[in-house]
């Protein structure tokens, strides 16, 4: 079963980064520090938030993740979000991101989630053959 989440997951993690490189080269003509910046920031917030997705192995809306996960999760992407704007920056190299990054960051992180649960269900089913006949 793990093997095969690499196996799909991590092909599908790759092709959203060259979406983020693409993205950041051609529509954001993007220097060194913005592409540093913003493949850093989509790759904490679609790395940390995916996390949402696999801790279950059912509809991760209907369980819910403890309190302390959520609010540290969030915690963690926020903080990365932010970390361009702080003093912090210069000395890790980024730049502050332009506001359409964000809404790129929402579309690229929302699909990418979304994608990796159809993917997710779609493992459970093959792996579990009671389910695999339901369907």
């Amino acid at each position: 079963m793990i093997r095969n989440f690499m196996l799909y997951i991590g092909p599908i993690s790759s092709i959203y980064d060259f979406l983020t490189f693409y993205a950041l080269l051609k529509f954001f003509h993007a220097s060194e520090s913005l592409f540093h910046t913003g493949w850093f920031v989509e790759s904490l917030a679609s790395q940390t938030l995916v996390l949402f997705v696999i801790r279950t192995a059912g509809n991760p809306f209907r369980s819910r993740p403890s309190a302390p996960l959520a609010i540290t999760t969030l915690l963690v992407v926020l903080t990365g979000c932010v970390l361009p704007f702080t003093p912090l920056a210069g000395v890790l190299g980024f730049t502050p991101l332009p506001p359409m990054f964000f809404l790129f960051l929402f579309g690229v992180v929302s699909t990418y989630l979304m994608l990796v649960e159809l993917v997710k269900r779609r493992l459970m089913r093959w792996s579990n053959p009671v389910l695999h006949t339901r369907f």
